[in-house]
């Protein structure tokens, strides 16, 4: 059995499906996946030994620029690579307007999530079939039920397995040491354990001679990974990587701290035991999945989770006196300060 899978973005996004890939190659023997995937991402699907062939799409990039994508061909191209098989089945596995729209370019069956179920209600319109699958649930559960529902299998009770080759991104790990890592880079502000705090953890495990790797991603991930790096002997400041290479990193490490962000999926996914903290989204929705993850969400300030981009806490004079605002913000953050991030490292993480 042949199967487009259509899940473009984002990075969390993206690893939270490969658990139904892996309910699907296990209950169907022979079948096989080609997945639609943004270029910026490209390398993850590669890594399921199931997903025959990767396409790249650059809706991203290409909304930026229109008319030099219709000019350059890449548009043409990519609908010819995309109708260049037939499937049995088609799946959109996003639930957006977007991915719906892609699936009406490839051959095969569509089917989706209902206009109960999916982000963007008119996205069902596109597909053939659809399904229910309830809200208030993690998002790889959501996924690995519309999987059994569209393949016709009985949903598997155990915990969502990745099933990626972890062993085949250690080869090119080349280290020996016990090491950390700090996965501080994220989009939402209110996503950022404060840099302060970052920079107290760092200081604590340097005096403890522990090792930690820094990775980062743009301009700005740097400057932050090299003020929390400054004079600290045993945090180091990696390269830039690509997703390979940090997979490789995080592939090799003994422990991982992570704020809400894609590269702490990709943790959980490799089975890094994980702290990570959340402040204003909620980790019972989009939490890492997996085993050896620990979620730490403060209760303080009252309106945690408040699922916002942006924080409008209105600290109060209490607040000012017991806090650093200009470095502990947001103050949801305040209560996984970095000794009670220390104590579980201590207690969780094998770092002897």
């Amino acid at each position: 059995m042949r199967v487009l899978l259509i899940k473009t973005s984002s990075l969390g996004d993206v690893i939270h499906t490969l658990p139904a890939i892996t309910d699907a190659a296990k209950t169907i023997a022979g079948i096989k996946f080609d997945w639609v995937v943004e270029e910026n991402f490209a390398e993850i699907p590669s890594w399921h030994p199931v997903v025959d062939k990767v396409i790249p799409v650059a809706l991203r990039r290409w909304r930026k620029h229109l008319w030099q994508t219709w000019r350059s061909g890449e548009w043409r191209a990519f609908k010819n690579l995309l109708a260049a098989d037939s499937y049995d089945l088609v799946i959109d596995a996003q639930g957006l307007l977007k991915s719906a729209w892609l699936t009406h370019y490839a051959k095969g069956f569509r089917v989706g999530l209902n206009k109960h179920s999916a982000r963007e209600p008119l996205a069902s319109l596109f597909y053939q079939h659809s399904y229910a699958v309830a809200w208030g649930q993690h998002a790889v559960e959501r996924i690995r039920q519309l999987f059994a529902q569209a393949l016709g299998y009985p949903l598997p009770a155990s915990m969502g397995d990745y099933g990626l080759a972890k062993d085949i991104l250690l080869e090119s790990n080349n280290s020996l040491d016990k090491y950390l890592v700090f996965l501080h880079g994220t989009t939402w502000q209110t996503k950022h354990w404060p840099e302060y705090y970052w920079r107290q953890l760092a200081e604590q495990l340097n005096r403890l001679q522990v090792k930690v790797k820094l990775p980062w991603g743009n301009a700005e991930e740097k400057a932050r990974a090299q003020r929390i790096a400054e004079n600290l002997p045993f945090i180091e400041l990696l390269p830039q990587l690509n997703l390979t290479g940090i997979a490789s990193v995080l592939a090799g490490a003994s422990g991982c701290i992570a704020v809400d962000t894609g590269l702490g999926h990709l943790a959980a996914a490799l089975a890094v035991p994980t702290i990570s903290l959340f402040g204003a989204t909620d980790p019972q929705l989009t939490g890492a999945y997996g085993k050896q993850q620990i979620h730490l969400l403060g209760h303080f300030p009252a309106c945690v989770p408040c699922l916002k981009k942006y924080c409008n806490y209105q600290a109060t004079e209490q607040d000012k006196a017991s806090f650093d605002l200009a470095r502990e913000w947001p103050l949801c953050f305040s209560e996984i300060n970095p000794t009670v991030v220390l104590e579980i490292i201590n207690s969780k993480f094998k770092l002897k």
